[in-house]
């Protein structure tokens, strides 16, 4: 690749710094100089966060581990995501998302031969909570380490305090060599070409560089504002556009969970993410079905925090992305590039594959514009194909107790991958061709989908059915199913607490490879 002189990053966050960290080790020496513009001035939208399993993958290639960064960012272990409400169809009532691991394969064949005949007609409750060890490890507060067998350890990804996660990775970042300008940027400067020249910040003045990386969130600084790219809206097929966030307190003698609740409400649903220091709670929510106002009211009656002297924060945005996230010399990662929804952590993992695969097609382009059309190509599909997975729950609702739940089960505004997924599994349960004919725009696989469709109880036939699938004599049974030789969650963040290097010169080395 040939080599640039300076690549500036406008804004911080976790998408600017995780952007910072991983440039300065994958591309050293290719680049003279990278430098993140953030101002200390200029809050950012952290209320708590929740990942997919590619989060670890993050980590390991900037060679963290789990013992510095996640006590440095209060983090904890998320088996999965449980949805309380979604379905009010007996056995339904509550479903468990598992995160998908080789030693759930037996239990997963289990689950979709199961899955079938319930389609089929049979008797049996198919809930996937009965089917995956990550449910039972929710259930029972467990971390998903076993004690006696690294082979049985289970899938699992995190929450973090996405504030915190900022500085982390600010700190890294700078100790790898790169630049930080605290500083607010007040206007960006084009050349003839349309590329951007430099930028004008408050304090330092004008700074130039050869590519420019938009993470200054919903406000998109460069990509928008500078190079006038447009949002492509999914406010037809996604109507939520507004939450209210509230912490509260962790009580230290209660189990501390594992997983993310997302518990349907009247005209939304909440959130409840467990961080090692507080309980983070959120109402998301139609700001054309109810007002902050009452949201945040609700939302403060259901974890009891009536008066509690804590301020809640609001939160608005229009579902989107943009057509092009690589336009000219600037690329946009992060909420620069769009935002959907918080429902199933999906804008992480959009961030993350984004910087990957711009670094994977810039370089290969030798930095030119080369493969430009391709990356926005494939970016778009990802975030696409997850506006499907995110809108089937909604469409497969069976609340009645608001006109909200009523308009997100009858709204036409469907793309066709949506709705031949959902058209194939009425017709036959069998939803592998639609998902195979449509693998380029669907980050979701089949585990996913079907945990989903019969998580809410979606079959054609209303029959008498088990509360859970243990009752039949056709249920799995397998000692993995069992959560008791596992290690439990605070214990083993408590462990990370003891393992971390207090030296910081030898806590450098080890993580630089020195």
């Amino acid at each position: 690749m040939n080599k640039l002189n300076h690549i500036l990053i406008v804004g911080g966050g976790t998408a600017g710094w995780m952007t910072a960290n991983l440039l300065a080790k994958e591309w050293q020496g290719k680049v003279g100089n990278i430098t993140v513009l953030e101002s200390s001035q200029i809050g950012t939208i952290g209320v708590g966060e929740g990942t997919t399993p590619f989060m670890q993958d993050f980590f390991k290639k900037l060679d963290i581990e789990e013992s510095e960064w996640m006590p440095a960012c209060n983090a904890t272990y998320k088996t999965g995501i449980r949805f309380p409400g979604w379905s009010t169809k007996t056995g339904y009532t509550s479903y468990f998302h598992p995160f998908y691991s080789e030693i759930d394969t037996d239990a997963a064949m289990r689950f979709f031969s199961d899955v079938k005949n319930r389609h089929a007609g049979s008797r049996i409750n198919v809930n996937p909570q009965n089917y995956f060890i990550t449910s039972r490890l929710a259930e029972a507060g467990k971390a998903p380490f076993h004690v006696k067998d690294n082979m049985l350890n289970s899938e699992y990804v995190y929450h973090f305090d996405a504030a915190l996660m900022g500085q982390f990775l600010r700190k890294k970042a700078i100790q790898r060599g790169v630049t930080h300008v605290d500083d607010v940027m007040l206007e960006a400067q084009t050349s003839a070409n349309g590329n951007i020249s430099r930028i004008l910040c408050k304090d330092t003045g004008w700074l130039a560089a050869d590519f420019f990386i938009d993470c200054s969130g919903l406000r998109g600084l460069l990509i928008q504002q500078a190079l006038g790219q447009k949002q492509k809206s999914f406010s037809d097929r996604l109507i939520n556009d507004a939450a209210v966030a509230l912490p509260t307190t962790i009580v230290e003698q209660q189990p501390l969970p594992s997983f993310t609740d997302s518990i349907a409400a009247e005209f939304g649903w909440m959130w409840r993410i467990p961080l090692q220091n507080r309980m983070g709670n959120g109402y998301v929510f139609s700001s054309a079905c109810t007002t902050h106002e009452a949201a945040e009211k609700e939302l403060r009656q259901y974890v009891n925090a009536q008066e509690l002297a804590v301020e809640a924060k609001h939160i608005s945005w229009t579902p989107g992305r943009l057509h092009n996230h690589w336009f000219k010399n600037c690329v946009a990662i992060g909420l620069s590039q769009g935002f959907l929804e918080p429902l199933e952590a999906p804008m992480l993992n959009v961030t993350q594959h984004s910087i990957e695969m711009f670094m994977y097609y810039f370089q290969a382009g030798n930095a030119s514009n080369k493969y430009q059309s391709r990356f926005n190509t494939e970016v778009n599909n990802l975030i696409d194909g997850t506006v499907d997975y995110i809108q089937a729950h909604y469409l497969l609702n069976s609340r009645e107790d608001s006109i909200y739940w009523r308009f997100c089960r009858e709204n036409q505004n469907q793309s066709d991958a949506l709705k031949e997924i959902i058209s194939s599994w009425k017709r036959t349960g069998n939803i592998d061709g639609a998902l195979r004919a449509h693998a380029h725009t669907q980050p979701y696989f089949k585990t996913s989908w079907l945990s989903l469709l019969a998580g809410l109880g979606t079959f054609p036939q209303d029959i008498i059915e088990p509360e859970n699938s243990e009752e039949l004599p056709l249920s799995y049974k397998n000692k993995v199913l069992s959560a008791t030789d596992y290690v439990d969650h605070r214990t083993i963040l408590a462990e990370h607490e003891n393992s971390l290097f207090r030296d910081a010169s030898e806590l450098e080395r080890k993580v630089c490879n020195v």
